[in-house]
């Protein structure tokens, strides 16, 4: 849910912060008093486009920041990731977007650089748009779709489908590369054979290899080697060696035992320290005469060894590269050596693939008819409740020639909001308030299996009043059971049930115009006003007294 808000020199408004609660939010104000404001900051914040005409006037620079809280951050947290961006700490989403007269624009998510395409893909999963000039889900048969299969719980046989598909449509693409690449001649099928013999030769493994490295450099080194260890030996037990002076100091020692007993244990330990040291320098003397290696075995190390580097060259430079085109290269002989049998058993492949999926997908399209009707009955009995007497809702399930990521159907959400008019699709009516309403009593209805935290509603209460405005806020409300719901209303009726009022005021003076956001809190009395306001008169009694009522 969003929690927090920021914004700076955004069109009329100066700057403003805003801490927001769940539930039903009601946004309010006189006409031209710049409620839209808000809804823009939102706006901008899902990764709606703009121009640098939205900067407040006489100022270079636009900021709008939120953070909002996630109970269950998993799919915010998945999006993140996939993203490359930093997960959320304790829920909280933080987002940035600047917009400067003269640099480029920046978007932060969460402390770190995003992209416009990052932020929206974000949206999507947090904030959902309904009003006039939004980007709106309903309008789209993709979205449409995803609503119908939210409401017939198909989620966990689409994933399944999802994957029998791209297995299917991956074996397609291997036939058909199968069928459109070249056969090889002779000399290719020689060339090949050439390859492998080759990788074969080096014995690919990772312990090979690390084997076949660290023998290679002790061969490579091998001189220095047996310099390096002579030389260590004869420094330890050698003529003028530690070796020697500690025989000296060994005399002393036992000089010092025969004037003082005592010191018999620290003999013993110099006695300890000669005999290891001469252990140790015979250890290391004898290694002289392993690296004195067999020039043919430096020979055998070093063919290999060169083999191997022109193979990482060839092949991608590591162990998992070569094995992998070795096993390529094996696959090319075996399928030229019968193509045809190749291409018949992953012919017989995909058939069953493409048979189960169809299966599939016939379930799917039997779930979505069943839902399909339950779906349009229950929302179409809300709109009668929302003002549209004579409104018909159809949701017409279409059969598709072709498999699909989806299946084998998609639908289309058909309306008409008064009688004698023709079921048309939804981006056909004419009205976005009877479009905002539409989407509220489907949204009523899918609210137990809908995600989107957060709802905005836009003219949702457009050319309605009395009791239906009272039912417009009713859904509202309960819609506010499950999601955050913010309403942009000029009906009383709606704004008096919500469980959190919002104000929006214009002030002028000669140089100057600015637009303020005030929540009204827990003070009745500001609510009674603002109510009074919208039903004609703040100072009528009537007005105040039919305030007192809806408040009630």
């Amino acid at each position: 849910m969003l929690k927090y808000i920021c914004i700076k020199n955004l069109a009329l408004l100066e700057e403003l912060r805003l801490e927001f609660e769940s539930g039903f939010t009601a946004v309010t104000g006189e006409t031209g008093a710049g409620k839209s404001v808000l809804l823009g900051a939102l706006g901008l914040l899902s990764g709606t486009r703009t121009d640098k005409g939205m900067i407040r006037q006489g100022q270079d620079l636009l900021e709008v920041e939120a953070a909002l809280y996630f109970a269950d951050a998993f799919l915010i947290d998945n999006l993140l990731e996939v993203a490359g961006l930093p997960a959320c700490e304790d829920g909280l989403l933080l987002l940035q977007r600047t917009i400067h007269r003269t640099k480029i624009p920046r978007i932060q998510v969460n402390g770190s650089l995003a992209t416009l395409v990052q932020l929206q893909a974000l949206g999507e999963s947090w904030i959902d748009f309904h009003g006039p000039g939004e980007p709106q889900k309903l309008f789209q048969e993709k979205r449409q779709l995803e609503m119908l299969d939210t409401y017939a719980d198909n989620a966990k046989s689409l994933a399944v489908f999802a994957v029998g598909y791209d297995e299917w449509r991956c074996a397609l693409r291997e036939i058909e590369a199968l069928e459109n690449g070249e056969r090889l001649d002779q000399d290719e099928l020689d060339f090949v054979r050439k390859q492998i013999k080759k990788i074969d030769a080096v014995d690919v493994s990772e312990d090979s290899i690390e084997e076949l490295e660290r023998d290679y450099t002790r061969m490579s080194s091998a001189q220095e080697l047996v310099g390096l260890a002579s030389a260590c030996s004869e420094g330890m037990i050698g003529e003028q060696s530690v070796n020697d002076s500690l025989g000296g100091v060994l005399l002393r020692l036992e000089e010092l035992v025969e004037l003082d007993e005592g010191s018999q244990s620290l003999l013993e330990r110099a006695r300890s320290l000669q005999i290891e040291l001469q252990d140790l320098g015979e250890e290391v003397g004898n290694l002289a005469t392993d690296y004195d290696f067999d020039p043919e075995a430096i020979e055998v190390a070093t063919e290999r060894m060169n083999l191997w580097q022109e193979l990482r060259r060839k092949y991608g430079g590591s162990v998992e590269a070569v094995l992998c085109k070795r096993e390529e290269l094996a696959q090319k002989i075996d399928i030229q050596g019968d193509l045809e049998g190749v291409l018949f058993k992953k012919r017989e492949a995909t058939v069953d693939l493409e048979s189960e999926l169809k299966k599939q997908a016939v379930k799917l399209t039997a779930s979505r008819k069943k839902s399909a009707k339950a779906l349009a009955q229950k929302a179409a009995a809300l709109l009668q409740a929302l003002g549209f007497k004579k409104a018909r809702l159809e949701i017409k399930l279409i059969a598709d020639a072709k498999l699909h990521e989806h299946g084998d159907s998609h639908c289309q959400f058909l309306f008409a909001p008064n009688a004698g008019q023709d079921l048309q699709p939804l981006n056909k009516i004419a009205s976005s308030g009877e479009t905002a309403r539409v989407m509220l009593a489907l949204k009523t209805v899918l609210a137990e299996a809908d995600a989107t935290p957060l709802l905005v509603f836009d003219e949702v209460d457009a050319n309605v009043g009395g009791e239906v405005g009272r039912t417009v806020g009713s859904e509202l409300a309960r819609l506010a059971k499950k999601h955050q719901v913010l309403c942009v209303t000029h009906l009383p009726q709606v704004a008096s049930l919500a469980h959190n009022h919002y104000v929006v005021t214009k002030s002028q003076d000669e140089d100057s115009t600015t637009v303020n956001i005030a929540p009204l809190g827990d003070s009745r009395s500001a609510r009674l006003e603002e109510l009074a306001r919208m039903l004609g008169d703040r100072k009528s009694a009537s007005a105040r007294a039919h305030a007192e009522e809806l408040l009630g």
